[in-house]
């Protein structure tokens, strides 16, 4: 591999997390299995140490969890809350401990006293006590900043809204895990088909959920409960160990686990592992491994962090729960991004005490690896306790006659063509994609976001919240639609028009009706990105936008290179920056008859602008540019938009390929890099005089 295909997969990398991480830490939605998941961090982390100058700036190993969410305050932690590495097998647990010594310097026979608890499967969450009185409670968020959940936690009975005892710091903060008890759980859900209302997939899930609640009186029904096993800012030191500041929580009312334990040796701490793992199934808490911490807290301070996680901790994760049982169809269901997912329908078996009747296959290319047929007896577990999957066919028990599954070429859902992209190596991507992404009902609402989004239409006052609005009442379906809206709103009866309603008025409807006119001309690179091509983000709209010139040209271009001997293709293949992965996307995107009705009412309603000239004769041109740091004379977005209208490259991140980096107040880590570097550095005011000469 080199350096340009490192790069290219760094960035799928980086996105596929970030959007695994959001699902999974702020929407309590998990697409992947932790299998998945770690395996994605795995090779991440990988490709880092073989490029480390290819490292990105959002880079998945300098971040933890996910931004939090809008619905609720924000609160900065004072101590950031940050993740543990993981250890898969018993070789992996024996490396932590062998690095613990290295880095501490100690002697093969001095012992290192490690603690072993349950990893709780809950929602992570910091306590603050000032003078032993709960002042507030926030998730973990991303890491430095959280949601603020004070009234939910004050709602948990196993929370102490007053510390017991004399011996308390002026100010703790109490972290551990907030959990669904699988028998409040399992009474949830009863009630829940009772009264014909949603029930909840698993615990984590439900705990999450009731803990987000903006009514905290949801979350007291719930009976959520919380373990305490870590702390973040405190007034003074809490013991000399781990093992003992955990007994003072408990002196202070807290629960914590009582399986936890404090061994010397990788053959005790390996024992106590599948002694907690043997007990797994009868507990009434859901967990997932088992944390190792190093239990001298002056070794841990010694120790220090790395990245996302502390050098003296580590989790110890449990094997998937395996069953078998008949695959007896296979359904395939579309996702928001136009993902072909195939399911697998069951017959119900029982993994790890959940009755499994669905599973997932993940991708086209999974079953043709797995190699499962319709009517096989197929292995299914539960990864990460969370997702059901099959693992494979159990071959001996094949009946026979049986056939291959039939993928579909078509998607189900709006019957556009579903393609598998084909991979610079020239290998098919395992993923079959609907490419009707301007008709395809179930991408419909994550599509309409996207055109509307900041970076693309940026229509003022229409947000997510309202696009999904709008798409569930069915007031639009497509893009389109949008610019139809005060025509739609004024066809409705009196009360039912959006001046009429709650949150809205005249002056509120009228400003967001004039706010679409105001877009009904617009950046032909902005209406290139929010069509939501698949791989064309803002950079690549730039370069089709000042390639073609208008968006007539391109579309004509685009169907003309549906033919792989045109010399349209080969244009297209040879702008700098736009390789075949891309150029496929976008000519599958023109080609797609199901698109064209759709995009031929939208631009009925909206004129993309011709493209901006582009200096080539600047003092910048050909350079790439990178801003840092706080920009005092000019926003961020207009630096970026300045200094690329003079035909300059801008990166978020410093490289040896960075000519430039402008450096504003603040500015840390890049500005260090690029010095590093030798890269030419310049204040905003040296900017502003170099373009403007």
């Amino acid at each position: 591999m080199n350096g340009t295909q490192a790069e290219q997969e760094l960035a799928h990398l980086a996105e596929d997390i970030a959007e695994a991480d959001k699902l999974y830490h702020g929407e309590d939605t998990p697409l992947l299995t932790d299998s998945q998941y770690d395996a994605l961090r795995r090779r991440n982390r990988a490709l880092e140490l073989r490029f480390p100058n290819l490292r990105r700036a959002d880079s998945p190993t300098l971040r933890v969890g996910s931004a939090p969410s809008e619905k609720f305050s924000k609160i900065t932690h004072a101590v950031p809350m940050l993740s543990l590495d993981n250890a898969f097998n018993d070789e992996d647990v024996a490396e932590f401990v062998m690095r613990v010594r290295r880095f501490l310097g100690l002697a093969s026979s001095e012992p290192v006293a490690i603690t072993a608890e349950p990893k709780i499967d809950g929602l992570s969450a910091s306590l603050r006590y000032e003078d032993g009185a709960l002042v507030y409670g926030v998730t973990r968020g991303d890491g430095a900043v959280g949601e603020d959940i004070t009234a939910n936690v004050k709602a948990i009975a196993s929370i102490p809204q007053q510390l017991h005892g004399s011996e308390i710091p002026s100010v703790v903060e109490v972290r551990g895990e907030v959990f669904f008890p699988r028998s409040e759980f399992a009474a949830l859900n009863a009630r829940q088909e009772e009264k014909g209302g949603k029930t909840f997939a698993n615990p984590r899930n439900a705990a999450a959920g009731s803990l987000r609640q903006l009514d905290a009186e949801i979350t007291r029904s719930r009976n959520l409960a919380f373990f305490a096993y870590a702390w973040g800012e405190v007034s003074e030191e809490l013991a000399p160990t781990q093992y003992e500041a955990v007994q003072r929580f408990d002196a202070w009312g807290f629960m914590v686990n009582p399986q936890m334990r404090c061994h010397t040796t990788v053959e005790a701490l390996l024992a106590h592992y599948r002694a907690i793992e043997a007990q797994r199934s009868s507990l009434d808490y859901d967990i997932d491994g088992v944390v190792y911490k190093v239990d001298r807290l002056d070794y841990q301070r010694r120790l220090g962090f790395v990245s996302r996680a502390p050098r003296w901790a580590i989790a110890h994760k449990f094997p998937a729960e395996r069953a078998t049982t008949k695959l007896l169809d296979i359904e395939i269901q579309v996702g928001r991004t136009g993902a072909l997912t195939p399911v697998a329908k069951l017959e119900p078996v029982t993994v790890g005490g959940v009755v499994v009747s669905n599973a997932t296959l993940h991708n086209e290319g999974e079953i043709e690896r797995k190699g499962v047929l319709i009517g096989d007896v197929v292995t299914v577990q539960r990864a990460g306790d969370v997702i059901p999957q099959v693992i494979g066919p159990v071959l001996e028990l094949r009946p026979e006659g049986l056939k291959p599954f039939d993928f579909p070429t078509k998607c189900p859902v709006c019957g556009s063509h579903a393609v598998r992209e084909k991979k610079e190596n020239g290998e098919l991507d395992a993923i079959r994609r609907c490419t009707g992404g301007l008709i395809c009902a179930a991408q419909a609402v994550e599509q309409l976001k996207h055109f509307v989004s900041r970076n693309a239409l940026d229509i003022d006052g229409l947000g997510e919240r309202q696009v999904t609005a709008f798409y569930e009442e069915g007031m639009i379906h497509n893009a389109a639609d949008i610019f139809r809206l005060r025509e739609i709103d004024a066809g409705k009866n009196r009360g039912e028009r959006l001046r009429d309603r709650e949150g809205w008025g005249p002056t509120s409807a009228r400003n967001l009706f004039d706010a679409i006119d105001a877009r009904r001309s617009v950046a032909l690179h902005r209406f290139i990105f929010g069509l939501g091509i698949r791989h064309v983000g803002e950079t690549t709209a730039k370069l089709l936008a000042r390639q073609y010139d208008t968006f007539t040209a391109l579309r004509q271009a685009m169907i003309k290179a549906g033919d792989a001997d045109s010399d349209a293709w080969q244009d297209l293949l040879g702008i700098d920056g736009i390789g075949a992965i891309v150029a496929r996307s976008v000519v599958e995107f023109f080609n797609e008859p199901h698109n064209e009705e759709v995009l031929d009412a939208l631009l009925a309603a909206v004129t993309p602008q011709e493209a901006e000239a582009v200096q080539t004769d600047s003092s910048v041109s050909g350079k790439t540019i990178v801003f840092t740091g706080s920009l005092e004379r000019l926003s961020r977005s207009e630096a970026k938009n300045q200094a690329e209208s003079l035909g300059a490259k801008v990166s978020g991140s410093v490289s040896k390929k960075t000519d430039i980096l402008v450096a504003g107040p603040g500015a840390g880590s890049k500005l260090k890099k690029a010095q590093e570097l030798d890269i030419i550095i310049y204040t905003e005011d040296e900017w502003i005089d170099l373009i403007s000469g």
